[in-house]
C-alpha cells in the first residue's frame, strides 16, 4: 500500500526537524563563542605581557625597536601566532660555532703545511737505497735492504716488493749491478766516479807528466 500522510502529519515532521536543526545551530553558536572568548583572553594577556616588556625594554635603555603589534583581530579573524622567543640568540650560537668551526679548519691547515714542508724535504726510497748500496761491500739481497732500511727508517713502511722493483730500476739505469747466486738475487751499487778501465783522471795524469818532466831534467 502507499504511504500517505496527511498535511498535518507531514508538517508536524517538518517542525520537529527544523527544531532539532535550531537547537544543534545553537549549540554549535555557543561552542565557537566560547572558544573565541578563550582565546580573546589569550590575546588579552599576550598584549599585557608584551606591553610590560615594552616597558622594560626601554627602562633598560635598549637600542634595538620593540616589536609591534598588529591591529586588534575582529571575532571572524584568526588569532596571529605569536614568534618563538629566543631565536636570534640561537642565530647568535650558530653563527660563533659557524666561526670556530673555521677556526679550527685554519688551525688544522696551518699545522698540516709544516708536516708537508718535512715530508717534502726526506730523501726519496731511491736515494735510500743508493746510499744504502753506496756504504756496503758485499752485495744485498731485497730482503736485506728492506729489513735495514726499515729499522733505520721505521717510520717509512718500507716494503720488499717495492724495494725490490726499484733494484731493477737502479739496476735498468746502470746505477746497479744486478748478480744471481743459485735462487737468489743480490744488488751492488755502482761507483760513479770510478773510472772506466784505460782512462785516467786528470789529477793523476796531471801529477805523473810532472813527475816525468823532473827525471827527465835531471
Amino acid at each position: 500500500m502507499p504511504d500517505t500522510k496527511t498535511p498535518t502529519e507531514l508538517t508536524s515532521q517538518y517542525t520537529a526537524q527544523v527544531v532539532a536543526d535550531l537547537e544543534r545551530n545553537t549549540k554549535e553558536q555557543e561552542r565557537i563563542g566560547g572558544e573565541m572568548e578563550a582565546l580573546q583572553e589569550q590575546l588579552n594577556a599576550l598584549r599585557h605581557d608584551h606591553a610590560v616588556l615594552t616597558n622594560l625594554h626601554q627602562a633598560l635603555g635598549a637600542t634595538t625597536a620593540p616589536v609591534e603589534t598588529g591591529p586588534e583581530p575582529t571575532a571572524a579573524t584568526s588569532v596571529p601566532r605569536q614568534k618563538t622567543p629566543g631565536k636570534s640568540a640561537e642565530g647568535k650560537r650558530r653563527t660563533r660555532k659557524a666561526d670556530s668551526a673555521k677556526a679550527t679548519t685554519a688551525r688544522t691547515s696551518t699545522a698540516r703545511k709544516p708536516a708537508a714542508e718535512t715530508a717534502s724535504a726526506q730523501p726519496t726510497l731511491i736515494e735510500l737505497i743508493r746510499r744504502y748500496l753506496t756504504e756496503q761491500r758485499e752485495p744485498r739481497s731485497a730482503a736485506e735492504v728492506s729489513t735495514a732500511l726499515g729499522q733505520t727508517h721505521p717510520e717509512r713502511r718500507i716494503q720488499t716488493n717495492v724495494v725490490r722493483t726499484t733494484l731493477e730500476n737502479l739496476v735498468a739505469k746502470s746505477h746497479a749491478h744486478r748478480a744471481k747466486q743459485g735462487t737468489s738475487v743480490f744488488y751492488t751499487a755502482v761507483d760513479a766516479e770510478e773510472p772506466s778501465p784505460g782512462t785516467e783522471q786528470p789529477a793523476k795524469a796531471e801529477t805523473k807528466a810532472k813527475a816525468e818532466a823532473k827525471t827527465e831534467s835531471a
